[in-house]
């Protein structure tokens, strides 16, 4: 079985190095090599949210389940990130600034056992496109939830403070479809 509370303090131990992030990456690919390992060790997701498990100054790590069809609206993390998906599918959209807008830049699809490692200066979109929750680790280099960054209008591309209250928002509203879609097979 996966060593979970392992993973955290191997985790902790490495954010304080001068390669965290590789550090990190690498515990992350080992995490997620075996998703039903880790799904097994940290429980099958039942709703759509942010679930702390680590939060510090110098590292934060997150499971974060994405409701059916939830798409988060471009933002940056002014940190750097690794992720790993261990069920479903996340479509990353990732974008550039222009001017006082965004253009988009690229595209990546992760799948379980997909690891993605991100810069601090990196603009992204996140949307899970399958009718069912989508399950991943993430870890930051920083404390997410009290470090000042960005998001973007989804429509006007516009740039404005980043809100935690409306990203939980956001989380809470596909908890809804994910009751209704679970209604509707149930029928």
């Amino acid at each position: 079985m996966f060593d979970f509370e392992g993973f955290v303090e191997d985790c902790k131990g490495a954010a304080s190095g001068d390669n965290a992030r590789e550090e990190i990456r690498e515990l992350m690919q080992r995490a997620v090599s075996s998703p039903a390992a880790l799904l097994a060790a940290i429980g099958e997701p039942d709703k759509a949210g942010i679930n702390r498990i680590h939060v510090s100054t110098e590292l934060t790590i997150l499971n974060l389940v994405w409701g059916p069809q939830m798409t988060l609206y471009p933002h940056n993390h002014e940190m750097w990130a690794v992720i790993g998906l261990y069920g479903g599918r996340e479509d990353n959209t990732f974008w550039q600034r222009k001017d006082q807008t965004l253009e988009q830049h690229g595209t990546r699809v992760l799948e379980p056992a997909a690891v993605c490692s991100l810069g601090k200066e990196v603009i992204h979109s996140v949307h899970n496109p399958l009718q069912k929750l989508t399950g991943a680790l993430h870890v930051y280099g920083g404390d997410f939830f009290d470090t000042p960054r960005s998001e973007w209008d989804p429509e006007s591309l516009t740039e404005q403070p980043y809100s935690v209250p409306r990203a939980v928002a956001m989380f809470e509203a596909s908890n809804h479809c994910w009751e209704e879609i679970k209604r509707a097979a149930a029928q």
